[in-house]
């Protein structure tokens, strides 16, 4: 596959794992021009998926898991946000006044955690910075209110129960069960009661900070019920980076929307949370690390070689530590009905379970079963059985 467009100035937008992953691309299929990326944190590329799950480890503090360096010869601006971009003059502006031009663009700005509210006790994690400053709260042990049911909130209300607090998790239906079904969502569920965890299952109407520094939070849900906590940590999902984007003319109803490699037009791509990707009928976001990687890989391709790189086709992968529970996913989530148990039990954990669901959706689930990522994929297509 060869480089048949003459870009001599690409601009990536965001540095997270999509970011990183499409000047790595870029390099290794052949692109040899000047290769600029702007990254709003000041930190280097870093695991975000570890974040919550380094929460549960008993430590004072979080250490940034970075990822390998690369050597994709970029000029990097760290701690630099993009704040508007002229499409027809090809040109980025920077939060600090620079103008960046460009001839390829990839944008991947990524997603900022919704909030109910300002207050300094409400917590979000989405970067290092805000899973450091949970982390030095906790050690406090103040009574947690955790808002949101999803694999991060679940995650974060396993590491504030290891570090001894009382912890509540306010979620709309089963916990897990949107991610992963109703049969690991019942699991999770069971593991966290048996922790300590209260569960309450309810929708959030309203967030009421305090009117004194140490007053309680009061958060009110639809039955009328009050719930009260020292500290508060909403996990209740992501909006894309968008914002910078409004007046570009490339947002449709307030989306970034992409064909199925990636492409806004044909010099600018998208990847990662910030990308709406074509379904059968509308139009999604697939906000997962690796999700992000595979439509990087793809998008930047085609930014290089348009309709020659292949479309995006991937078998999604998913993983979640909490309460004792390690889980991987592989194929098609959530998904409803039994599984089929594959195999059970190992020497290291006689309680470890391989599943298997069949039918129109392929996908399995090791639920603290030690197997590779790529036999897990097999296990979902049914071309691979442990002996």
């Amino acid at each position: 596959m060869h480089v048949d467009r003459n870009y001599e100035n690409i601009v990536i937008v965001g540095y997270g794992i999509a970011g990183m992953t499409a000047a790595d691309t870029l390099r290794s299929h052949g692109y040899q021009g000047r290769l600029a990326i702007v990254g709003g944190e000041p930190h280097e590329p870093y695991s975000r998926p570890a974040l919550s799950k380094a929460m549960l480890a008993d430590v004072g503090t979080i250490e940034p898991q970075y990822l390998p360096a690369s050597d994709h010869g970029a000029r990097v601006l760290l701690g630099n946000r993009a704040v508007a971009l002229d499409v027809k003059r090809s040109s980025i502006t920077l939060d600090n006044g620079e103008h960046i031009d460009f001839d390829g663009l990839v944008i991947a700005s990524g997603s900022s955690a919704k909030r109910f509210t300002d207050h300094p006790r409400e917590f979000s994690v989405r970067s290092h910075d805000d899973a450091l400053r949970l982390r030095t709260r906790l050690h406090d042990q103040p009574n947690v209110v955790i808002l949101g049911g999803g694999p991060l909130g679940m995650e974060i209300a396993s590491a504030a129960r290891n570090i001894g607090c009382a912890v509540t998790l306010v979620h709309q239906g089963t916990p897990m069960a949107s991610h992963l079904g109703p049969y690991l969502g019942s699991r999770c569920s069971e593991a966290a009661r048996a922790h300590g965890v209260e569960l309450i299952d309810g929708r959030v109407a309203e967030v009421c900070a305090p009117d004194s520094a140490d007053g309680p939070i009061t958060i009110c849900l639809d039955s009328g019920q009050e719930v009260g906590g020292d500290v508060i940590v909403s996990t209740i999902g992501d909006a894309p980076e968008g914002d910078w984007l409004a007046d570009s003319g490339l947002l449709t109803d307030g989306r970034l929307k992409v064909d199925t490699r990636g492409r806004v037009n044909e010099h600018i791509v998208a990847a990662g949370d910030i990308a709406w990707l074509p379904t059968a009928d509308s139009h999604e976001r697939q906000p997962l690390w690796t999700a992000a990687i595979e439509q990087a890989k793809t998008a930047s391709l085609a930014l290089l070689v348009g309709d020659e790189a292949p479309p995006l086709d991937f078998q999604s992968y998913f993983w979640t530590e909490q309460f004792g529970l390690t889980i991987r996913v592989s194929g098609d989530f959530p998904v409803h009905g039994e599984p089929e148990v594959v195999a059970r039990g190992q020497k290291a954990n006689p309680d470890a379970l391989l599943l298997r669901w069949s039918g129109d959706a392929q996908s399995a689930a090791a639920v603290g079963y030690r197997i590779a990522i790529p036999k897990l994929r097999r296990v979902a297509t049914g071309d691979f059985l442990p002996s």
